[in-house]
């Protein structure tokens, strides 16, 4: 389907004590299915604005957002969202987190066996067998994200979204998700959208890359296509010449073409 997720003249604008703010202006996007993006920008360019207007957390000042050909006017099970605090429940479980929700998605229509069999399975796609019985604060944090990505992949939505879900890691431990992110999404085919301050995770990860320009009133300053082959191996693409051009486009984008706007703003 070449169109969908389609976010079409939207704009987002918040009241507060100052009077109203501007977070978004004219944003104008389609994603395909199974297209994993990227949305990347400085702090406050409305990143995550738009990740919650795209899960229905908020609801558009003006504009109209559709998914499958579906209106968006709230949150629902075809859209999960993963945020970087992984929001797991102490007293719980790894498996009865993940339980949670696929009870809460499938419950009324499947037996307790199933919903089970589900749950594992989502572990299980995470790498997270020898952890299931574990309760969050006998695990990683690393682990913990990936328990909180199994919740999301076991509501078998039709789009994934994660505000900056390794933002919080250590470089090795973001590295090692972001390897098993692009598996997991090789094999569910899920539609990706990821917001990130990491230019090389953008990269590695991405179909596209969509560079926000700086806010208030932030819009869409550049998209940029990443045609790098899959599976991608991050050893072998530090030194592919396109893997470095598509990095530097995105430097220049960020610390030039934004830089520069700062400064006239200043």
């Amino acid at each position: 389907m070449e169109k969908f997720v389609q976010i079409e003249k939207v704009g987002q604008t918040f009241a507060t004590k100052k009077g109203k703010f501007v977070a978004l202006r004219d944003i104008d996007l389609t994603i395909k299915e199974g297209e994993f993006i990227s949305l990347i920008g400085h702090s406050g360019c409305g990143k995550s604005t738009l990740l919650n207007l795209i899960a229905g957390l908020t609801t558009p000042t003006i504009g109209v957002l559709l998914c499958d050909g579906r209106e968006i006017a709230g949150p629902g099970p075809e859209r999960a969202v993963v945020f970087q605090n992984h929001s797991l429940l102490p007293w719980l479980t790894c498996f009865e987190n993940v339980y949670l929700a696929v009870e809460r998605v499938f419950g009324e229509k499947e037996s307790k066996q199933k919903l089970k069999e589900r749950t594992a399975a989502a572990i299980s796609l995470v790498g997270l067998d020898h952890a299931s019985s574990k309760y969050p604060n006998e695990i990683s944090g690393g682990m913990k994200q990936r328990v909180g990505i199994a919740r999301a992949l076991s509501m078998e939505p039709k789009v994934l979204l994660m505000d900056e879900p390794f933002g919080a890691l250590d470089a090795l431990t973001r590295a090692k998700l972001q390897d098993e992110l692009m598996k997991i999404c090789q094999a569910t085919q899920a539609t990706t959208v990821m917001v990130t301050h990491d230019v090389d995770e953008a990269v590695l990860l991405s179909d596209r890359i969509v560079m926000m320009t700086n806010g208030p009133a932030a819009t869409i300053g550049e998209i940029l296509e990443v045609n790098l082959p899959r599976p991608r191996h991050r050893l072998t693409l530090a030194h592919d010449p396109a893997y470095i051009g598509y990095r530097a486009a995105v430097l220049e984008f960020l610390y030039e073409k934004q830089a520069h706007v700062e400064k006239l703003a200043a």
